[in-house]
């Protein structure tokens, strides 16, 4: 992964960086005074003279390996875990025990700490985080603050859009980001915190201001390996709260209550379920809308189902938080909020077919929108599931997601969702083992997405109702030749106007 500062022209005086950190060993300091760096990266293609380097220990390389290279080409400075038996004179070595976290904390210092000033929220979970994040921005938005957003989806800059590569950014990047905001007059942002960005420090060094965890279930474990671990790596979080912040928590999981266990933020809750800080209810859900109640507040929004009630509840309960209902107005500014792209979208056609297009791409986030399509749906309304899993991704979980989505839906096709390197039949495959003879009959497969997408479309009546989940926003689909263009969205609004000329 290529990381460097967004702003190489900087200047910055080596001691005061190595104040960030606590670094185990500096050798040579001394002999070259304090020097100014012009750099600092974890990318040894862009280490060159003046320039601080930090090796990081990668799940694919470690940047030990490319210190000699490094050296050769003039950088100033090396932070690693390890300095070399042939160490340079010529260069200041800075030890450290942890070189993902000091990358962070550095780049924090590089970018003068701008998380610090700002009113930063983290949101964390398998599911609902680009929800409520986006959410909290535009609530923030809504109540005349001048605000960032750091999403799955896009980043924002007060009313500026920057493309989003990554859950969350390298920690260079999120702090320029940040820092960004900070000059553009930004005093509030909020942001996803997956649970890679915990695990391999990302965060190191940011001031939040709060934390939100949303439900626990599982996904990534082709990088974490066990549920264990990567329940460790969303309390990681939590743990670094300050005690100045909030921890708010969904106590419908039951991870919920794990997640404060040993933070020093202090605690609040939220649930549909039972007692809590923040309690709400669905009083009535259709596809155009739900009436819910936010702590005995009854409030119209534009969204629908039951994992949705529980996004707009947290957001509810952090707005709350933050102080955003001083004058009384956030059940309206509630009112006025509208659904995230690529989460539960909906796109009708004329003879009054439903299309859902929703980011779900884990069992529980599948079972969780299609249980919502199934409450508000009436009987004599048929669902079509269009489906798929990612290449090179948790193998254990494709039966899983075929199995889910057979039980729920009158008819299933399986298909491609960015399968890489690996042949999408082999991946439709291994998602059949988790059918049986029943709901085997009612699977179809196609491995063309936009193929499988006018498939449900040919199958659907009026009145019925075509969930297309996993890719949500994604404009992309990653075959083994690379990234090409292609939006669910696009393809079923095609779909739905050969229909009609039919």
């Amino acid at each position: 992964m290529s990381i460097s500062t967004s702003d190489s022209s900087s200047l910055h005086s080596l001691c005061k960086l190595l104040g960030a950190i606590k670094p185990i060993e500096v050798r040579n300091l001394d002999a070259h005074g304090d020097d100014i760096m012009s750099t600092i990266t974890a990318d040894s293609r862009l280490a060159g003279k003046g320039s601080l380097f930090v090796a990081v220990r990668g799940t694919r390389v470690d940047g030990h390996s490319f210190i000699p290279g490094v050296v050769e080409n003039g950088a100033a400075a090396v932070v690693c875990e390890e300095i070399p038996a042939d160490a340079s004179p010529e260069v200041v070595w800075i030890k450290v025990a942890d070189t993902s976290e000091a990358l962070g904390l550095l780049a924090s210092a590089w970018h003068g700490y701008p998380s610090t000033k700002l009113t930063l929220v983290g949101v964390t979970g398998t599911n609902g985080k680009t929800t409520i994040a986006t959410l909290l921005y535009e609530l923030a938005k809504l109540r005349g603050l001048k605000a960032g957003l750091l999403s799955t989806v896009v980043n924002k800059i007060d009313d500026c859009d920057v493309a989003a590569t990554h859950t969350t950014p390298d920690p260079l990047e999120l702090n320029a980001l940040l820092a960004r905001m900070v000059e553009a007059g930004c005093t509030f942002a909020a942001m996803e915190v997956s649970s890679h960005a915990a695990a391999q420090h990302r965060i190191a060094g940011l001031d939040f201001d709060g934390g939100i965890f949303t439900n626990l279930t599982r996904d990534h474990l082709d990088y974490h390996k066990t549920f264990a671990n990567y329940l460790a790596a969303k309390k990681s979080f939590f743990d670094g709260l300050k005690p100045e912040a909030f921890a708010l928590t969904n106590l419908d999981d039951r991870n919920g209550e794990v997640m404060q266990q040993n933070t020093r933020a202090r605690k609040a809750s939220y649930s549909l379920r039972g007692d809590a800080d923040f309690r709400g209810r669905v009083i009535e859900d259709r596809f155009d809308g739900m009436l819910m109640s936010f702590n005995g507040n009854e409030v119209e929004t534009l969204f629908c189902g039951r994992f949705n009630a529980s996004n707009l509840l947290a957001v509810y309960g952090a707005a709350q938080l933050l102080g955003f209902n001083r004058d009384g107005e956030l059940p309206v500014d509630m009112s006025r909020l509208v659904p995230v792209a690529g989460r539960f979208q909906t796109v009708r056609s004329a003879d009054g077919v439903t299309a859902i297009i929703d980011y779900a791409h884990t069992p529980d986030a599948l079972v969780n929108v299609l249980d919502t399509i199934n409450e508000i749906r009436m009987p004599q309304q048929h669902v079509i599931t269009v489906c798929g899993c990612g290449g090179e991704r948790d193998h254990g979980k494709r039966p899983m997601m075929a199995r889910e989505a057979a039980a729920r839906s009158w008819r299933v096709i399986l298909t491609s969702d960015n399968p890489r390197s690996e042949d999408p039949a082999s991946i439709i495959q291994e998602m059949r083992t988790g059918l049986d003879n029943e709901s085997s009959a009612r699977t179809f497969a196609n491995a063309d997405r936009a193929e499988a997408i006018r498939m449900a479309s040919a199958m659907a009546a009026p009145g019925d109702v075509i969930l297309i989940a996993g890719k949500g926003h994604e404009d992309y689909q990653i075959l083994a030749t690379g990234k090409i263009h292609f939006n669910d969205r696009e393809e079923i609004i095609k779909a739905f106007t050969d229909r009609k000329a039919n």
